[in-house]
């Protein structure tokens, strides 16, 4: 082996240390990154199930003839969130909660708005199988 293969030979000796150093970074950056945004998102879910829940349990309240917003407060607080803002309309109940959600060096604080109260529907309801094609032919001549 001459002088000069020996040199190039010993000059690429660590190269496949180097990459995978690079290579364990770049996942481990990946993996960090990942788990972030799979908090959040989480974090967001449970925000918006404690935003359904207080509507719900404050329009049960307003229908029965309490205070919905005292309710709201305590089925949010019993979520792991805090009530920021109620507000009672007619029958309908809208809150507005939020969770915090502690990332790595970096707290958040996610909201989530949910609103709950009787169905407002002005149609009249269809009778089943009338007006629609799935029922068959027959549905229509059995009732009469």
């Amino acid at each position: 082996m001459s002088p000069v293969t020996k040199r190039a030979a010993r000059g690429e000796q660590g190269a496949g240390t180097v990459l995978a150093v690079a290579m364990i970074g770049f996942v481990v950056t990946v993996t960090v990154g990942t788990s972030g945004a799979v908090g959040v998102v989480a974090g967001h879910r449970r925000a918006q199930s404690a935003a359904d829940l207080s509507s719900l349990a404050g329009a049960t309240m307003l229908q029965a003839g309490g205070d919905a917003c005292q309710r709201a407060r305590v089925i949010a607080g019993r979520n792991g969130a805090e009530l920021q803002r109620c507000q009672v309309d007619g029958f309908e109940v809208i809150v507005v909660v939020a969770r915090s959600v502690r990332l790595p060096g970096l707290p958040m604080e996610l909201r989530a708005r949910a609103r709950a109260g009787p169905v407002q529907n002005q149609a009249e309801p269809v009778p089943p199988c009338q007006g629609s094609s799935w029922c068959g032919p027959d549905s229509r001549s059995s009732r009469l």
